[in-house]
C-alpha cells in the first residue's frame, strides 16, 4: 500500500493577496470558494501527476509562528525562478553543506516557504542508506 501526499493547506488573511502571490509563483487556480477556500494546482511533473496546495480564510486571532509549517517548493534553478516571479527571498539563495540550494520567501499571511533546488540530492544524497 502506498502513501502519498494529498494537498497541504495554509491560512490566510487576504485571500486576494494570497490568491495572487501563489498565481505568481506559476500555480494554477482549480477552486474558488474565495473568501473562505481556494485550491492550487502546480505543473503536472512527466508522469502527469500534479500536486495542489490550499488556502483557507484563517481563524480569528491565527498569527503564523516560527513553528509552523515549511514548506519546501522545488525548482530548477532557485535565483532565476526568484527573478523570474519577482519575488524577493528574505536572504541570497544559498548552496548548504546537504548539497541543495535554498532560499526562503513568506507568503502574504506570513507562511514560509522555502524555494530549493536539490536535483538527485533530494532522494539520494551521497550519505544515502
Amino acid at each position: 500500500m502506498r502513501l502519498s501526499l494529498n494537498q497541504i493547506t495554509l491560512s490566510a488573511f487576504d485571500m486576494a493577496e494570497s490568491m495572487a502571490f501563489y498565481q505568481k509563483l506559476g500555480l494554477t487556480l482549480i477552486v474558488d470558494s474565495a473568501p473562505r477556500y481556494v485550491r492550487f494546482e502546480f505543473p503536472e511533473d512527466e508522469n502527469g501527476h500534479a500536486d495542489t496546495l490550499s488556502l483557507h480564510a484563517a481563524p480569528e486571532g491565527w498569527e503564523a509562528q516560527n513553528g509552523d509549517p515549511l514548506i519546501y517548493f522545488e525548482v530548477e534553478d532557485v535565483a532565476k525562478f526568484l527573478a523570474h516571479c519577482g519575488i524577493s527571498p528574505e536572504a541570497t539563495p544559498e548552496a548548504k553543506s546537504y548539497l541543495w540550494t535554498e532560499a526562503d520567501i513568506l507568503d502574504p499571511s506570513g507562511n514560509r516557504i522555502r524555494i530549493f533546488n536539490a536535483g538527485q540530492n533530494r532522494r539520494f544524497p551521497p550519505w544515502r542508506v
